[in-house]
């Protein structure tokens, strides 16, 4: 069974990642089903455990928080879904490589259900469009935003933390940090590619695609 579990309002991060971890212990022990967890967060920063001290460029515009993440900074902040993912990757095949594609694959899914297009980019994890807006690059090729990050942890083969999705955040806080590190290109969202949409509409659109990406997911059911 997998629990879908929805927060209103702002999640305090630190109160977030208590959570999941002592979740994924339950999970792992075989005391508790695999959750997905839907929030937002007021604004703050990430530092996963790649992150580089220079691509926190504004280190007092928001709280910054230490994960353990994989990964480097990123943002959090209201208008964006975070998707915390706490599944038995153990009992999915013991493929972290794998998982994480199936993550990018997920998110991929849910947007084709509004018509936008995401990529997956060698060396690059995440979720990236296409802008027909924008200069080409020097390379010739179509400018590129990320409009999901992700990064996991696992612990005994469960994970937890996962996937942000840019709704409609606040664009702009994405400048005091270098996002996941790459400069050469930019942050959107999906009303920044004018959809307006609600969280509710990218919630249905990724309890859609879930299990045609998770086959062994089993069932799935809300809490009381």
């Amino acid at each position: 069974m997998v629990e879908w579990i929805t927060s209103d309002g702002l999640t305090d991060y630190a109160a977030a990642v208590d959570f999941m971890e002592s979740r994924a212990a339950m999970i792992a022990s075989g005391q508790a089903d695999e959750c997905i967890w839907l929030v937002e967060h007021p604004p703050l920063y990430t530092a996963g455990t790649s992150a580089k001290p220079a691509d926190l460029t504004d280190p007092d515009r928001f709280p910054v928080h230490d994960s353990k993440r994989g990964g480097q900074y990123t943002y959090h902040g209201p208008g964006q879904r975070v998707v915390y993912v706490m599944l038995d990757v153990g009992k999915r095949g013991h493929d972290v490589r794998r998982f994480v594609q199936q993550l990018e694959q997920w998110v991929i899914l849910a947007l084709e259900q509004f018509n936008v297009t995401g990529h997956i980019r060698e060396g690059r994890v995440g979720v990236w469009v296409e802008r027909d807006d924008k200069p080409l690059n020097i390379s010739g090729s179509k400018a590129e935003d990320k409009i999901a990050a992700i990064g996991i942890r696992l612990r005994k083969w469960v994970s937890f933390h996962g996937i942000s999705i840019n709704l409609d955040p606040d664009l702009s806080h994405f400048d005091g940090i270098v996002p996941c590190g790459i400069t050469e290109h930019g942050v959107t969202s999906l009303v920044d590619l004018g959809l307006p949409l609600c969280m509710e509409d990218v919630d249905l659109a990724l309890r859609r695609s879930f299990e045609r990406v998770f086959e062994t997911a089993g069932d799935t059911c809300l809490p009381d």
